[in-house]
């Protein structure tokens, strides 16, 4: 196939695809594209995507030549490419890996050496300012100190030169992780193939420039498994980073549940526990705490607190800024990124991909479904006026208020009961953004609420009365936003959300994703007229990337 009128993929000069969704096979060029594109707009007829620096040394992180992306949009492009464009994948994917940082000579008094075949390319190194402080010229190259190998890795990206890193990785102290046949319930455990093929694709061969990268796979379908594979694999004392305390406990429980770790193999690292052991679970906040702006951040001890052989960064997008300066320290640990999804709201994904390492594996999320291995969503957005009393104060409101007007709209309650009445035996989460508006809707449902003030015994009471459907709605905050598991939610009522985020959206969908018999159902409502549709639009980029469509119904 190339250059057919009927093909749905435009290839325009400026590296942006259009992706005309109505198209025949606009699914399957889309699942082309992903792999090297980024999406950037999703309205109704047209989507458009990018392909990025970044974007393409992901795909050449993991295998795939500028022959490749060049083949995928001949096979589904309606015009001609234009040439220029294809020469520049090929310059850009070629600046993956034409630098490399391997083990040093003792000789030149530095521990790494930054080495390349290019003498251009080394002499834009040496003329460098950033770098200058990092490096000293040696006969092959440069060397470096090995505590500023990842400060080093992220000026080069910064630069336009991804290195390839191949220099030598610590294995750290033994530990012997079998994995259970069967879980402590008595159910058959096995690792599923895309897991284990994601902890294949991180080890690679052993060789040099292996050892470390991203997963990114959906909520609900096993990151954690893979996480345990890969620490079976590699037989070795690991620190595991989460996003809160819940997922402290969550990751402790799948241990203890899916392994032959004993529990005083086991620590916590949090505000209520400080112990460490050959596997400590951690959270990013916990890390990131000090006692005001100009203090250090004392617990960054915990990095250096055992021999680790491996990280874990679950939730890898979450990445506080604080913890990149640790990371990069850290380079020479094995470490996996655990993610949904590589979108940031700050934007800083080249220092995920220059700190824990390439995206190395990535299923999507139709695919899973398509396999059984997560529920089909089917994704609705609600869109409800403002009340007449509302109407004036939202129009000379500040950005911001008015964001929160549209939000707690009061007439979303209404909408909120009747779906909750429609589908009485759907397990529900209602989630949203503002505290009052969520405490008002638990009264009403006559339903528990979780919020950041919910001590984490009571949340824990409540997510087990949940599970067991003693419960079968919920009221929750943003905290229920990551790694909480609740398999057994179907519906999901997004009354607010944080401004448009993406990595919001994909984790919100992903609490109710987990494999069922049914379809999940995903209501988001969406104040008519107002900045609250825009950030719904913004939202949505992401179910789109994945291949989810949402429909639009007006709340008469």
């Amino acid at each position: 196939m190339s250059a057919d009128p009927k093909n749905p993929l435009i290839v325009q000069s400026d590296k942006t695809l259009l992706l005309d969704v109505h198209a025949e096979q606009a699914e399957a060029a889309r699942s082309a594209i992903m792999p090297f594109a980024e999406l950037e707009k999703s309205p109704e007829h047209i989507h458009t995507y990018r392909i990025t620096p970044l974007s393409l040394w992901n795909a050449a992180s993991a295998g795939l030549s500028a022959a490749h992306v060049v083949k995928a949009l001949e096979t589904w492009t309606r015009y001609p490419i234009p040439q220029g464009v294809a020469r520049g994948f090929s310059d850009t994917m070629e600046r993956y890996g034409k630098i490399r940082l391997i083990a040093g000579n003792a000789a030149d008094g530095g521990e790494l050496s930054l080495v390349s075949d290019d003498a251009a390319v080394m002499a834009e190194i040496a003329a460098s300012k950033s770098l200058g402080k990092y490096l000293s010229k040696t006969g092959e190259g440069f060397s470096l100190r090995l505590i500023d190998r990842g400060s080093v890795k992220r000026e080069l990206v910064r630069l336009g030169w991804p290195p390839k890193d191949e220099a030598p990785l610590c294995d750290g102290e033994p530990l012997d992780v079998r994995l259970r046949g069967a879980t402590l319930s008595g159910k058959v455990f096995t690792v599923r193939d895309y897991q284990k093929e994601a902890v294949r694709a991180v080890l690679g061969d052993g060789a040099p420039g292996t050892g470390y990268g991203v997963v990114a796979l959906p909520c609900g379908a096993g990151k954690t498994v893979a996480g345990i594979q890969l620490m079976a694999e590699l037989g070795t004392n690991t620190l595991i980073l989460t996003a809160n305390t819940a997922a402290v406990h969550q990751w402790i429980a799948e241990l203890l549940d899916k392994t032959e770790l004993t529990k005083d193999q086991i620590a916590e690292y949090t505000g209520d526990s400080k112990r460490t052991a050959p596997v400590t679970v951690s959270t990013y906040q916990i890390l990131t705490w000090r006692a005001d702006k100009n203090a250090g951040f004392p617990h960054f001890t915990l990095f250096r607190a055992r021999a680790w052989g491996l990280i874990i960064y679950d939730e890898a997008h979450l990445l506080p800024a604080p913890v990149f300066r640790v990371t990069a320290e850290l380079q020479a640990v094995r470490r996996l990124g655990l993610t949904a999804t590589l979108v940031r709201e700050d934007h800083e994904e080249d220092a995920v991909f220059s700190l824990v390492g390439p995206k190395r594996y990535d299923m999507p999320w139709k695919d899973l479904e398509a396999k059984g291995w997560i529920a089909e969503a089917l994704c609705m957005e609600i869109r409800v006026n403002l009340p007449e009393a509302l109407k004036i104060p939202y129009a000379v409101a500040s950005t911001r208020e008015k964001y929160r007007i549209a939000s707690e709209n009061s007439l979303k309650t209404a909408i909120v009961q009747q779906l909750v009445e429609l589908h009485t035996e759907e397990r529900a989460l209602i989630i949203g953004q503002y505290i009052k508006q969520l405490e008002a809707l638990a009264r009403i449902l006559k339903a528990p609420c979780v919020t950041g003030k919910t001590p984490n015994a009571e949340r824990e009471r409540i997510y087990d009365a949940f599970r067991n459907g003693d419960v079968m709605v919920i009221v929750v905050s943003k905290v229920a936003n990551f790694a909480i598991d609740l398999p057994d939610a179907s519906m999901l009522i997004q009354i607010s959300g944080s401004f448009g985020s993406r990595q919001e959206e994909a984790q919100r969908l992903g609490r109710i994703l987990r494999p069922k018999k049914r379809n999940s159902l995903f209501y988001t409502l969406v104040s008519r007229y107002t900045v609250e549709e825009e950030y719904a639009a913004n939202r949505q980029k992401f179910l789109t990337e994945q291949g989810y469509k949402y429909s639009i119904r007006l709340w008469e």
